[in-house]
């Protein structure tokens, strides 16, 4: 992820060995990462289970938010590519019956936003 990415909050891929090692007490036993992304301080991690949001608070980052959203209360998804002169693309996610995006995610275009589509339609759907 460049720095511009970064600055203007895009999030772009993380490596799946690193995301094991820092987050790997997050997970279950049988429990696989299957892609992460990160954003300035902020992580994505998609499982084989469940979709993990780990949210860095505060100036110095300590306080940590870490949302456990498995794929079944998932209720639908919307990807909204990125034009010709808008560098990035946004995923939004809606839990169970709320009427508003629960999660709203930009991911700049080293992402490939469809693969990401894929993964959530292959848990959400599958």
């Amino acid at each position: 992820m460049g720095l511009i990415g970064a600055l203007m909050g895009n999030a772009g891929e993380a490596d799946a060995e690193a995301l094991r090692k820092d987050y790997g007490k997050l997970l279950l036993e049988d429990e696989q990462i299957e892609a992460g992304f990160k954003l300035v301080r902020d992580v994505y991690i998609f499982t084989n289970k469940r979709l993990i949001l780990v949210d860095k608070q505060g100036l110095t980052g300590k306080k940590v938010e870490m949302l456990s959203l498995p794929y079944k209360s998932i209720s639908r998804f919307s990807l909204e590519t990125a034009g010709h002169f808008d560098l990035d693309a946004e995923l939004k996610i809606w839990v169970s019956s709320s009427l508003e995006p629960t999660i709203s995610k930009t991911f700049n275009r080293s992402v490939d936003v469809y693969a990401v589509q894929r993964l959530l339609a292959k848990h959400v759907l599958g």
